[in-house]
């Protein structure tokens, strides 16, 4: 949205002024006697022209490329709820995702890849899978092996029986070793960069209480409903291939260094996603089904990952660890050193993309330095750690982590000063149309302090891709565990463009934070991933799921995108909910390892 809303606002008032200027070279009357309505251009009598019959003569003048586009208060459709196009078809179960696609003549594969990520095959047996039905061929791929068969469960059900003997992974094999890692990681030749100081911190730190805390965060994974999943032909001349992706270029570029084309030689057909999450910005599909389709030329191949290979092979969230000092005194924050290590999300991914960057990776440290309170000694340091399992972009990337650990740390630094959370944010918040997002959350929720009764409220507040979010969580302590009771968000995104669409974004980002804050994390042994299914690595159930009240702000002078940061201020407004209802601080996720939930 932030990327093409004015751009397209500026495109669409240049076609409509061009196209006037065609009606009134046709009709021969002033352009200003024009106006525009429901794809016509209307004439001073009402007579009307339509868009298409006017669209010859409109590429044959100079474009109006000085036209503005219409004022807000003139808006009939932008700003009201609008129905999808396509929300019939996903309704009925009509709409075909790249899953449902079928070709004549289609065979079907399945695969098996070393767990480790990138390692090759050592060797295999597959014996007992040739004799299976349906089985046409068995073919051995970069990475490990493939079946072919008359349908996908007879794919998955021989490539399963295939025993592989695999490389090791190039990675730290347990995941203990993992987070030995990252803790030997905050040193100065992993220093990734020092991203906002302001005052002196060292000075700041040594007056008033001094309080420290460290937060971990854990891999997550994707786990998107449709596995991944692609179609591939290859002939003598090139590729074409069928699948959902968030990076078409990416795509052709993948499958041409696969087999050996030029990327015009691939066309990509890129198809409708059962969920992605930044899933489909990685590439392993694409390269293996490129392979598998150049080894079965001239035949049509359709490859579905199974739900268990789709989890070995995920490139997750990072993982992270952050070692906060800060002190108050007076009560007043007085200073606040936030150090994170992680692994490079971004940076990652630009380098399997074929473009790969030596800068500090930014969103790494998204929600670690852009905080916006008044604290007069602040640092923000990121460390890049080297040798772990890769990350990716998850939906809302490093602020996932970052804004965990920043707005956790905010929260013990204001009750360490005797602040109430909400009033203390408020007071400290150093940008206007910011703390009206904060009043606005705490006004919805009437905020009055402690509940009390085994009842607790949290607020965070986390600014990521420019959009500001403050969410307050209540819960209430039970006999079987934590329940969330209701969730109130307040967000600033300069436009509402449409209001059930906005709802609906940041209802299913507060959820996402919440399930995956609670539930979720990817663990490593023998250097495989763990968790291959949704019963071990479980989104948040709808009985777990909180009545959520929504509100847009349009103070912003820019229009802001709203699918990400619903998300980071989840995890630690419930966290800090936790602590005012049990006065249990929680720092590491997933939280249902320290204290259960209804």
């Amino acid at each position: 949205m932030p990327d093409t809303y004015e751009k397209l606002r500026v495109a669409g008032a240049v076609a409509r002024e061009t196209l006037k200027a065609a009606a009134a070279k046709r009709s021969g009357v002033a352009v200003a006697d024009l106006r525009t309505e429901s794809g016509h251009v209307i004439l001073p009598n009402g007579s009307r022209i339509a868009y298409v019959a006017l669209a010859a003569e409109a590429a044959k003048i100079p474009p109006v490329l000085d036209a503005k586009p219409r004022d807000p208060s003139k808006w009939r459709m932008l700003g009201k709820p609008m129905q999808r196009l396509d929300i019939r078809a996903k309704v009925m179960g009509e709409l075909k995702f790249g899953i449902d696609m079928k070709m004549d003549g289609m065979l079907y594969a399945s695969v098996k890849l070393n767990p480790g990520k990138g390692q090759p095959l050592k060797s295999y047996d597959a014996s007992k899978a040739r004799a299976m039905p349906g089985v046409k061929k068995i073919l051995e791929i970069k990475n490990g092996v493939a079946v072919i068969a008359t349908n996908s469960w007879y794919a998955m059900e021989a490539v399963d029986a295939i025993a592989c003997e695999w490389a090791p992974s190039a990675y730290p094999a347990e995941q203990a070793d993992h987070w030995k890692v990252l803790e030997s990681s905050f040193k100065p030749e992993f220093l990734g960069k020092e991203w906002r100081k302001i005052g002196d911190i060292e000075t700041g730190l040594k007056t008033g209480t001094r309080v420290e805390a460290e937060y971990r965060a854990p891999y997550v994974a994707h786990q998107p409903l449709e596995p991944l999943n692609g179609i591939g032909l290859v002939t003598d001349t090139g590729m074409e291939i069928w699948v959902g992706h968030q990076s078409p270029r990416f795509v052709q570029w993948v499958a041409a260094t696969a087999i050996g084309l030029k990327p015009e030689q691939v066309t990509f057909h890129n198809q409708w996603t059962g969920g992605s999450f930044g899933h489909r910005l990685e590439y392993e599909n694409v390269r293996v089904l490129a392979e598998i389709a150049n080894q079965m030329k001239g035949t049509p191949i359709k490859l579905v990952f199974s739900r268990e290979e789709d989890f070995l092979q995920d490139i997750p969230r990072q993982i992270a660890i952050a070692r906060h000092r800060g002190s108050v005194d007076k009560s007043k924050i007085v200073a606040a050193d936030l150090q994170l290590a992680s692994t490079a999300p971004l940076k990652g991914l630009l380098e399997r993309s074929g473009t790969p960057s030596k800068d500090p990776d930014g969103q790494l440290a998204a929600g670690l330095w852009n905080v916006y309170y008044d604290i007069p000694n602040f640092r923000a340091t990121s460390y890049e750690a080297q040798g772990l399992s890769p990350s990716t972009t998850w939906r809302s990337v490093g602020a996932s982590t970052s804004g965990f650990f920043t707005e956790s740390f905010i929260d013990e630094l204001i009750h360490a000063a005797g602040l109430d959370p909400m009033k203390a944010r408020i007071a400290m918040c150093t940008v206007p149309h910011y703390r009206k997002v904060l009043e606005t959350v705490a006004e919805m929720s009437d905020w009055k302090g402690p509940l009390g009764n085994g009842r607790g409220r949290g607020v965070a507040f986390v600014e990521s891709f420019g959009t500001p979010t403050a969410e307050v969580v209540e819960v209430t302590a039970t006999d079987r565990g934590i329940r969330i009771d209701k969730v109130w968000v307040a967000a600033d995104v300069g436009k509402v463009i449409d209001p059930v669409n906005f709802e609906g974004q940041v209802q299913g980002g507060v959820v996402w934070g919440l399930g995956h804050a609670i539930n979720c994390e990817l663990t490593y042994s023998k250097g495989a991933a763990q968790q291959t299914n949704y019963n071990h690595h479980e989104a948040m159930r709808i009985h777990q799921c909180p009545v959520i009240e929504v509100r847009g702000l349009e103070n912003d002078p820019k229009v802001r995108g709203v699918g990400e940061p619903p998300v980071p201020p989840a995890a630690p407004a419930l966290a800090n909910a936790i602590f005012a209802a049990t006065g249990k601080r929680i720092r590491e996720m997933p939280f249902n390892k320290f204290i259960d939930f209804v």
